[in-house]
């Protein structure tokens, strides 16, 4: 749902506190009255969610116009941050500034909406999108019902009671805004905010008695007087729409819908037929549909397909507002990153650049200054040496002269030790990088800190096949949902899986990659019900093989578990999935070594944990017993950048087989043809120096690279560029969409 920025927040008993402060002065920017600005600069941000704090003392500082993405891992607040963004709780936010705000969970909204959802509403989708510019539909609400009352009405009456009214519900949003702003001010600020609250009480009075007024009783003066007004009003709404280019609305809807996958004859279909991840690109397409000064994107790649996130990468690169963009997609942040924002250790730290160039700058910095560091250690435990050496030989020879010497040495060790050029990577000057009073004559060398790496690990081993075979082979297979359209879902599909093998599936959604991997496995997303079989063709299995499925919906269907019994712990959901063959101690170990310790995983009901925390459970469940075939469909939707690269590097050691099936262009290529993941930001610098050689020592060694198949009407064909192939087909559909973007 889309949330503009001076929306009240929805507060509920069950929902922790969301407490904001910030530095706030008479030169802050977040009056009325105050020059329109795009910038936003908040010093002293702390922001705390119940007990929980998100950030401490930060500075938040976004440039008009810039693209920004915020990283940081799983948990640390990201979302809690864009929130209270949206909802105006940041104080030296101007309020002139229009925020629009996309979750990506879907959020309650008014009553039409509600109908909606329920199956009652009978808006389109193209309608829909049209309509979340709310702004524009109270405009063109008004404007209808003023040129009505002007032009058609035969009682003169009708023309002042119509403007009344919009002039009261003006009024009205006014003081709400008011009273907000009055709220968060104090001193001569706060006093002049309150009167200026005060006079809009009046005004709103005056307005509440002239709507309660008979209009038979007053003069044609005041008839004629209001009748002028409704008509000056009234053109100045159709000044507005126009400025807003009004007329446009439905096209430019239409191309975002296109760009994002809808087919064209799904625009006119009513909004409650969509399915929840049509839903989700809907709310995106009403994120990018409207115009804003600023605009928050939270996981906006969810749901979509290669080719859309292309079309969005580059739709997001022409945008000329202020964008936040929160992904953990590493090949789309770093396309649409012009500036990162690390939310780490509670404060926001910035970086001009993407978030690969950030890990590699700072890995060659750390790099650096660890051997700058080590290089003068060993100087000076030398130094520190021949000082002593030198003093112990003045004291034995009673020469004052060398213990003088000996001295002035010591000082000027204690002088040069340090850091040798400045930030910016000049010669260091005391007086101009070094201010205020210090100890040493130079700067001590900080080397940048890492957060502990992130290290999963879980059984490696399927139990032996016994006889050798292929996992699963399909032959000539064709699949046709029943019914009278009759359409062609699979068409004479050949695939065969061998053990330890490597392969990806990537296409466009709906073309067929859930039916092709059901007819796989053998059973539904859920891993339950009638084995499907395939219209024509064979499929067959290796009769000893155990294929796990981690299936898209895993976290949804993990809170409808938990929604049913809400104090269920993850702990306990894998002992109830393992009863037979896992001890607490096994699933406590297995949890542990996924991300869940301790008493995330025994304490915390599966209903509090973060979504990134449900995809690690659901790996437990399914990983405990190795299956021969791995099958992971979408896996990475909910995880952070950090957690992605683990997996990927310890899916290279996994001994069964793996089926790839993801839009992450990062994860397939590490996953499925082999390419090294990301080695900086892994930890202390040894230990990337560690896991470096370990990696360039493997090198080639290891599995020939996978292949990567490609569903498209129906059939299966092999990618012989791989992902890079597919990326350039993904590209041109995008690109053929992005000539006819609006401007």
């Amino acid at each position: 749902m889309i949330r503009q920025g001076k929306e009240p927040a929805i507060s509920s008993s069950n929902q922790a506190i969301l407490t904001v402060t910030a530095q706030q002065s008479r030169y802050a920017a977040d009056a009325v009255d105050a020059p329109e600005s795009k910038e936003i600069i908040v010093k002293d941000l702390s922001i705390t969610l119940g007990d929980r704090e998100i950030l401490s003392h930060a500075l938040l500082n976004l440039q008009g116009g810039r693209h920004y993405v915020l990283v940081g891992r799983n948990g640390t607040g990201k979302s809690t941050l864009l929130k209270a963004i949206a909802e105006g709780r940041v104080p030296g936010i101007p309020w002139s500034l229009r925020i629009l705000l996309l979750g990506h969970t879907l959020q309650p909204g008014n009553l039409e909406d509600s109908l909606e959802t329920l199956g009652l509403g009978k808006t389109s989708v193209l309608e829909h999108v049209v309509k979340s510019d709310k702004k524009r539909e109270r405009l063109l609400k008004e404007a209808d019902a003023l040129s009505n009352a002007l032009e058609t009405s035969t009682d003169s009456l009708v023309p002042v009671r119509t403007y009344r009214k919009i002039q009261h519900a003006r009024l009205e949003r006014r003081l709400e805004e008011a009273k907000r702003i009055a709220e968060r001010r104090s001193g001569a600020r706060g006093k002049n905010a309150r009167k200026v609250q005060i006079t809009l009480e009046e005004e709103l009075e005056v307005s509440q008695s002239k709507l309660e007024e008979n209009l038979e009783e007053i003069g044609s003066a005041q008839v004629s007087e209001d009748t002028q007004a409704a008509v000056e009003m009234l053109a100045d709404m159709q000044s507005s729409l126009q400025l807003m280019h009004s007329s446009q609305a439905s096209s430019k809807a239409r191309i975002v819908l296109l760009g994002l996958g809808f087919p064209e004859e799904w625009l006119n279909k009513p909004i409650s037929t969509l399915s929840g991840g049509w839903t989700t690109r809907c709310d995106i397409a009403c994120a990018l549909y409207q115009p804003a000064d600023v605009l928050l994107l939270d996981e906006p790649t969810n749901f979509l397909d290669l080719p859309s996130i292309i079309w969005l990468q580059e739709y997001i690169r022409t945008l000329k507002c202020t964008t936040v963009v929160v992904t953990h997609d590493r090949s789309f942040a770093d396309a649409v990153a012009e500036e990162l924002i690390v939310l780490r250790n509670l404060v926001l730290e910035p970086f001009r650049g993407n978030l690969s160039l950030y890990e590699r700058e700072r890995y060659k910095k750390a790099r650096y200054l660890t051997k700058m560091r080590d290089a003068q250690d060993k100087q000076k435990d030398h130094m520190e040496k021949t000082i002593q050496n030198n003093i112990k030989v003045a004291k034995r020879t009673g020469d004052d002269k060398k213990l003088k010497q000996a001295v002035s040495r010591r000082k000027k060790l204690d002088d040069r030790m340090g850091l040798q050029v400045s930030a910016r990577g000049g010669h260091f000057k005391l007086n101009r990088d070094l201010t205020g009073y210090h100890s040493t004559m130079r700067a001590e060398i900080d080397i940048p800190d890492f957060e502990p790496p992130v290290r999963l690990s879980f059984p490696m081993t399927p139990v032996d096949l016994r006889f050798p075979g292929s996992l699963v082979s399909l032959e000539k297979v064709s699949y046709t949902y029943p019914g009278k359209s009759s359409k062609v879902i699979l068409d004479e599909v050949d695939l065969t899986i061998h053990p330890q093998e490597r392969v990806g599936l990537v296409g466009l959604n709906g073309s067929g990659k859930t039916t092709l991997v059901t007819l796989l496995t053998g059973s539904d997303e859920e891993g339950q019900g009638e084995t499907l079989k395939p219209t024509k063709g064979f499929v067959q299995r290796h009769s000893r093989v155990r294929i796990g499925r981690f299936s898209q919906r895993a976290v949804e269907e993990l809170e409808v578990v938990a929604q049913s019994n809400p104090a269920l712990t993850a702990l306990a959901h894998v002992l109830s999935t393992w009863s037979s063959s896992m001890t607490e101690k096994d699933a406590r170990g297995l949890l542990s070594s996924l991300g869940l310790q301790g008493q995330i995983a025994s304490e915390v009901s599966i209903s509090m944990l973060s979504r990134g925390q449900k995809v690690r459970v659901a790996l437990a469940c399914l990983l405990w017993n190795p299956p021969h075939l791995l099958v992971l469909d979408e896996v990475t939707t909910h995880l952070d950048s950090d957690t992605i690269n683990a997996l990927a590097q310890v899916l290279k050691r996994y001994e069964g087989a793996v089926l790839v099936v993801s839009h992450d262009r990062f994860f397939v290529h590490c996953v499925v043809e082999g390419c090294k993941p990301s080695r900086y930001s892994r930890g202390p610098i040894h230990e990337m120096e560690d896991e470096e050689s370990s990696e360039d020592s493997e090198g080639k060694d290891q599995k020939t690279s996978g292949t990567v198949y490609r569903l498209f009407k129906g059939k299966l064909i092999v990618l012989d560029g791989g992902m890079k192939q597919y990326e350039e087909i993904a590209a041109k559909g995008a690109a053929k969409l992005m000539k006819n973007s609006p401007p």
